[in-house]
């Protein structure tokens, strides 16, 4: 189905369909894994190991070919009502323009992940015109530091019950604004600059999340996107988890909200702090590629889908 004025949004789950668990980038545990499949399970899917999913070579979960042979198996195959991937790391990036997705157009289905899968759910948005779903991956499935509402969102946004997120957090500019939702990973909307996938931010609600960089290096990729216009014309900037952010030898002085307001602070728009999603144990699930309202309402925020 087709939502107006966003991404082909693909039919939810019912229960009984099968999805599949594909490693595009880094290798995943196979008691990880494990873990994973015994929650799948309980919500009444079936679930499909790519065959290659625990394969080590290198970092990596199998070879490039390897990798690519489990992707383009799940988006070929019309049994496969979704596509879930084990974990991030990197890898993605240097398969991703060998996946023929065209029959994905004929029978889109959801692909969920966070991190490196940045590069896989802006693939879809910008390329194929598909919407996807952020989302935390069985790496971490039965971790006891992650809370529910992490794992609860994304059953309930691969069967089309998710439909707000609400939040605690600070706020620069309030709204509310309406517009399409687009992001993930700063490092990767940074490093796809150029690139097909290069997301077009205009008009969007951008949620970005990092983890184990340098403030100034946050800072860096910040100004690179303002460079290229991509926080020009946004309906909102949404911060998200930053995870591990550290100063290099030279102090930077600033925390995050410091350091992002002070490069998008003459434009227009909202900017909202505290989302929770990205690498930390609030990692909810939400929709990219699809419309919906943030708004705030005396600290309390929210997101709210169309």
């Amino acid at each position: 189905m087709s939502i107006p004025g966003s991404k082909i949004q693909p039919d939810f789950l019912s229960e009984g369909d099968e999805i599949a668990i594909v490693s595009p980038s880094y290798s995943i545990d196979a008691q990880k894994l494990d873990n994973a499949i015994r929650i799948i399970a309980g919500w009444d899917l079936k679930i499909r190991v790519g065959r290659n999913a625990l394969k080590k070579y290198g970092p990596f979960a199998g070879s490039d070919e390897e990798r690519l042979s489990d992707l383009q198996e799940a988006v070929d195959d019309p049994a496969i009502k979704a596509v879930l991937c084990s974990r991030g790391g990197y890898g993605a990036s240097r398969i991703i323009d060998r996946v023929d997705f065209s029959r994905l157009r004929e029978r889109p289905r959801w692909f969920a992940g966070f991190s490196d899968i940045t590069v896989i759910h802006l693939w879809l948005n910008e390329v194929i015109g598909m919407g996807s779903i952020h989302s935390d991956m069985p790496l971490h499935f039965g971790d006891g530091e992650k809370t529910e509402a992490t794992f609860t969102t994304l059953r309930e946004a691969l069967f089309g019950d998710l439909k707000r997120i609400d939040w605690d957090g600070r706020v620069f500019r309030p709204g509310p604004v309406r517009g399409e939702v687009t992001g993930g990973n700063l490092s990767l909307l940074y490093g796809l600059t150029g690139t097909p996938a290069d997301p077009d931010t205009d008009g969007k609600i951008l949620i970005i999340e990092e983890t184990g960089e340098a403030y100034y290096h946050i800072d860096r990729m910040l100004v690179s996107l303002r460079l290229a216009g991509k926080l020009d014309s946004l309906a909102a900037l949404v911060v998200a988890g930053m995870d591990d952010i550290s100063d290099s030898r030279t102090p930077w002085g600033k925390d995050i909200e410091e350091t992002v307001i002070d490069v998008v602070r003459d434009r227009h728009y909202p900017v909202l702090f505290g989302f929770p999603a990205g690498h930390v144990n609030d990692n909810r699930s939400f929709y990219i590629g699809r419309n919906a309202e943030v708004g705030t309402n005396n600290g309390r925020f929210s997101l709210v889908y169309e």
